[in-house]
């Protein structure tokens, strides 16, 4: 971001907040958010989900224990971030220990690529049967390894942060609607990285919370098989032309009945 008279530029932060239960069969649409904050500290979640009481899945920033204990959150954290730890310890060369833990994860993921799209309380009884008895035998194999290694390894950083966070990854045991991981909101990062490398920089803080706004419209556009650039010039026109803001939420993209005109070009 562009700091206006300073010559410089400053750091600030797109928080990422995004739904999507047809995994699990859900009725409610898919969507993301974003929300432009200066920083990247703590209350920054925790003013942004006030008022919030269901399970959010995280990555591991600490910020979100924070938010946990003020609030009535539940956290579910992230395989994806766990594998990915164990990952880079194998693609650098032998290291069993790793690679055995790759083997485990990819048991869990199996599993999840079984039950994808089925409903929740299905999803729920599979995982009983069969992700359980590898959660029950991961966590000791991992405590037993961490006690044979040097404490100063990046293998035991990679064991310490999974046991560390292990409530919150056995989430997924008891709840059908958890996912494994938090790719769900990834996938809706990855645009705004890349569109980043390419705009360089916002010019203010508001210009960031407009664009904010808009990358939110765009990915939940995507997200409902809307396209964007079609609906968002139809939906200005909309109200451009009077469409009344008692009626706004019939222009969500979830809600969104495109013209005939722009269906058959989308």
């Amino acid at each position: 971001m562009l700091g206006p008279g300073r010559g410089k530029t400053k750091t600030g932060q797109l928080w990422a907040y995004a739904r999507d239960d047809r995994p699990w069969d859900g009725s409610d649409p898919p969507g993301v958010a974003y929300v432009y904050a200066p920083d990247r500290k703590a209350e920054r979640p925790i003013a942004h989900l006030a008022g919030f009481a269901g399970i959010l899945q995280v990555d591991g920033y600490g910020g979100y224990r924070v938010l946990a204990d003020k609030s009535g959150a539940t956290l579910a954290f992230c395989w994806a971030h766990v594998r990915r730890r164990f990952y880079e310890l194998a693609a650098a060369g032998p290291a069993p220990i790793a690679s055995e833990a790759l083997r485990r994860i990819a048991d869990l993921y199996r599993v999840e690529d079984d039950i994808r799209g089925q409903p929740a309380d299905a999803r729920l009884a599979v995982r009983q049967e069969r992700s359980r008895p590898v959660m029950a035998e991961l966590e000791p194999w991992l405590r037993e390894k961490l006690g044979l290694i040097s404490q100063k390894t990046k293998l035991a950083e990679a064991i310490r942060y999974t046991l560390s966070r292990w409530e919150g990854l056995a989430r997924f045991l008891d709840d059908g609607r958890i996912e494994l991981d938090s790719n769900t909101v990834e996938r809706s990062i990855r645009p705004i990285a890349l569109n980043r490398k390419n705009a360089l920089f916002t010019g203010s803080d508001s210009g960031a919370e407009h664009w904010a706004v808009v990358a939110s419209l765009i990915e939940t556009c995507k997200l409902n098989n809307v396209e964007p650039l079609g609906y968002l010039a139809d939906v200005l026109t909309r109200i451009v032309n009077g469409h009344p803001n008692s009626q706004i939420d019939d222009l969500l993209p979830w809600a969104y009945i495109a013209k005939p005109e722009l269906k058959a070009v989308a």
